[in-house]
């Protein structure tokens, strides 16, 4: 963060400007008592101290680390809980270090057949997406769909992609999966962030898979919270997202009514 002298006051959006936050995000902590503005202008306005950017540089740590919001006041207000919390969270972030770095082994031989003009085989789309992918999950969604519209365009298009498609859209869902949890750390599941990760969302699918519209987006949306393999994959990056995913899902479906 940029240094400020000891006595300077800021106001909101010289907090939001110097130091990557929204104003909306400030006005929502200050609302829930995480970080309240010391002092108050003549007219109103928020001014925060030192010591209230020093709060907020440990509210972004600790966003950026997966807590809630509700877990940073319990972590900022009382002494002794913070090294637990971290403990615990370390151990997340290693866990997904292992699985990131499985990952980049399943990435580097596709790219490697790629280069080679080898066909990728069932079992390197498994590696790439996940044991699931060409298994429990599949065989559950061709039960489930196999009849619709849908999944007939699907298995349409899908036949036809090659490596590059594969490893394309295994990148676009990594980024989505980023989108979501970058607005998760921001704001609340209706904010704009959060909306446009969700129809981004909606046009990947769109675009590599079947025609999809704001309806059927919100009901597949409902089983990233509810089914647990599918909510697991949210959680594993932060937790609390797949609920997250599903509630802005639908505030995106409300907003193109």
């Amino acid at each position: 963060m940029t240094s400020m002298d000891q006595g300077e006051l800021l106001t909101v959006g010289q907090v939001a400007e110097r130091y990557s936050v929204t104003v909306r995000t400030l006005h929502h902590y200050d609302e829930i008592g995480l970080l309240q503005p010391s002092e108050r202008s003549a007219a109103g306005y928020r001014l925060y101290s030192r010591a209230d950017l020093d709060r907020l540089r440990d509210i972004v740590v600790y966003r950026r680390l997966g807590f809630q919001l509700e877990e940073i006041a319990t972590v900022l207000d009382t002494p002794g809980v913070a090294t637990s919390h971290l403990i615990r969270q370390r151990a997340l972030v290693m866990s997904r270090l292992d699985e990131l770095r499985e990952l980049v082994s399943a990435i580097d031989r596709a790219l490697e057949k790629e280069m080679t003009n080898q066909e990728m085989s069932d079992q390197d789309l498994r590696d790439l997406f996940g044991g699931g992918f060409f298994d429990e999950y599949a065989a559950e969604a061709e039960n489930r769909w196999g009849q619709t519209p849908q999944w007939q365009q699907g298995a349409g298009r899908t036949s036809r992609y090659g490596k590059a498609d594969w490893l394309a859209i295994k990148q676009e869902t990594d980024e989505l999966m980023r989108a979501f949890a970058d607005a998760a750390a921001a704001g609340p599941a209706d904010s704009p962030a959060a909306m446009e990760a969700a129809e981004q969302h909606r046009r990947h699918i769109e675009q590599w898979f079947y025609d999809l519209d704001h309806a059927f987006h919100a009901q597949l949306g409902e089983l990233t919270a509810t089914d647990e393999r599918y909510a697991a994959q949210y959680e594993a990056v932060r937790p609390g997202l797949a609920a997250y995913v599903r509630d802005a899902i639908v505030a995106n479906a409300a907003r193109h009514g």
